[in-house]
Parts: C-alpha cells; structure tokens; sequence
C-alpha cells in the first residue's frame, strides 16, 4: 500500500476506493491469475443461475396455467402435474448446487484476496502458487466464520418472524396503526440484516488476518466498524447498486430479451459477465482495505514482521495460534 498506516484512518470514501485501484493495478498479475481461477467461475455461476432459474420458472408459470385450465383429473392434467412436479425438483435442485458453489467460490475468493493483500503489505513474496497453496487453510477459518453468521442470520429470521406475527395479532383492532406500525418493523428489519451483511464482509477479512474466527471475528468486526460505520454504509450500497445494476441489465438484455437477437445477446452476456468479474474482484480488495483503516482509525496499529509470521503459519501446514498481541501492538 502506498498510504502510510497512521495515515489510512483519514482515507474517506473515494480514498478507499483510489487505494484499492492502486493495489489492484500495481498486481495486476497475481490479481489476474486469481480472477481466472476463482472470481471468474464466481461470476459465471451467479449469471448462469439467473439464466438457468429464470427460463425454469418461465415453463413452471406456462404449465401451472395450462393445469388451471384443464379438468381435473383428465390425462392432460396428470401429465402437466408430473411435469410440475419434475421441474419444481429440477428447480430446487438447481438453488441447491447454485447456493453450494457460489458459497465455495466467495469464500475461496475472499481468502485468497485477503492473503495476498496481507501479504503485498507485509512485504512478502507474493505469487499465485504460494497463495493457491494457503487457500484451503485459510478458507477453513472462512467457513468458520460463514457458519457463524449464518446462524445469527437464521436467528434474526427467526425472531424477526415471530415479531411479525406478534405484531399482526396486536395491532389488528386500528388498521392505521398497524400499518404504521409493520412499516417501521420492515424498516428496522432491513436495516438490521444490511447491518449484519456489512459486518460478515469485514468478519471474513478479520478471520484471516487475526487469531479470531466465528462469532469472535463477527464482534470484532463490529467493534472496528465502529467509527467508519458511514464510510461501510455507503461502500457496500455502491457495490450493492452496482451488482443490482449488472443483474437487471442481463436480465433485461440477455433473459428477458426476446426481441434480441443472438448476436446481441451474446455481446450483452459477455458485457455483463466482465463487468461482473471486475465488480467482485473490486468489492474483495476495498473491504480488505476497509479492514486496514478501521484498525487504523481505533489506533490498533499492526506489527507488519508479526502479520508476517501469521501468515507464514498457513505455509507450515498445521495452524499454531497466534495471541492477538502478537498480531497487533497495543492500543494508542
């Protein structure tokens, strides 16, 4: 990194994202190699399941209205009801691999972005061979933290729900009241589930770079966010908007695109799934740089010769744990 660490705590918005272009650009290679081998598939699984669902889900909707418009009971109808039942199967089947490999590729990918940025800043060597040979021990402690979060996901959900139910129960008797009412608990929701999206993205940086993993890096995001909490807010929206902008466009110029033709589909799906590519690849960097500045902003200045032998512990093979002390000096 170019930016000195006691000066990263003043980097805003547009800063973190300089930053982040530089490094990417200044490692092209390494960066490259890992965006072919990872980022790459990552990108593809996300549009082929769109494409994939999209066209299954159009067939389901075609043959529920046939099936609402046949007698029951006929030949007709018995076919388009196994025919159904066929394609729902297919269709969760496919949510299942989908949701698998895209789960494996993310957190592969997030490893091995924050290794290689850990280590560009420690000083040591950096290739793409050293850093595909540490990926399966530092992904582990990335599932780790994955399982975590999806556990307080699920219980968030869970409380959410029944919040919810509560709420429809009480607040029936004055309908402009319950209205009200279930706004701002949709409000409070969505708001919660952004706050912990923000938290799990820094968590799976923290899990990697410190001796914490699972609800421990989950706190300890929470903790450094706090302070930049503006700055992650309005980072992961870009990132969001910009994702949702790519998706809506291949929906609508690719999937949806009947009047297309496949020439121009094709240059459309190329166009998107690039983009795509460089989105993901930007988004792993800059909540890695996120990560140095709000460790510099609380003033938890890290020991680059300690990171340095943290990270040497994934080459040795087994994981000895390092005391937070060893990773950080103590607080200014």
């Amino acid at each position: 990194m170019d930016v000195e660490q006691e000066e990263l705590q003043f980097l805003g918005l547009f800063g973190i994202f300089n930053e982040s272009y530089k490094i990417i650009i200044s490692w092209r290679k390494i960066f490259s190699q890992i965006t072919l081998s990872l980022i790459l598939p990552l990108a593809f699984i996300f549009l082929a399941h769109i494409e994939v669902s999209q066209s299954l889900r159009g067939k389901i909707m075609t043959n529920e209205t046939d099936m609402m418009e046949t007698d029951v009971g006929s030949r007709q109808y018995n076919r388009l009801n196994h025919i159904l039942a066929s394609e729902w199967s297919a269709l969760f089947l496919i949510k299942a691999l989908y949701f698998t490999f895209f789960l494996i590729f993310s957190l592969l990918s997030t490893s091995a972005v924050v290794y290689t940025i850990a280590s560009i800043y420690t000083g040591r060597e950096v290739s793409f061979r050293r850093t595909m040979s540490v990926v399966p021990k530092v992904w582990k402690r990335v599932m780790a933290t994955f399982l975590c979060t999806f556990l307080a996901f699920f219980a968030y959900n869970v409380l959410a729900f029944f919040v919810m139910i509560i709420w429809v129960i009480l607040g029936g008797f004055n309908y402009g009241l319950f209205v009200t009412g279930l706004f701002l608990l949709l409000v409070v929701y969505f708001a919660g589930i952004l706050y912990m999206t923000f938290v799990w993205h820094l968590a799976g940086v923290v899990s990697v770079l410190e001796d914490v993993k699972g609800f421990q890096a989950m706190n300890k995001s929470q903790a450094l966010m706090k302070g930049k909490m503006g700055i992650a807010i309005c980072i992961f929206i870009i990132l969001g908007l910009l994702s949702f902008a790519v998706q809506f466009a291949f929906q609508n110029l690719v999937v949806h695109a009947a009047s297309v033709g496949m020439v121009a589909k094709a240059f459309y799906a190329i166009l998107c799934f690039l983009l795509l590519v460089k989105l993901f690849l930007f988004g792993l960097v800059i909540q890695t740089v996120l990560y140095f500045v709000c460790k510099s902003y609380h003033h938890e200045n890290i020991d680059k010769s300690a990171l340095s032998d943290h990270l040497e512990v994934y080459l040795l093979g087994e994981y000895v744990p390092l005391k937070s002390k060893d990773i950080q000096l103590e607080q200014v």
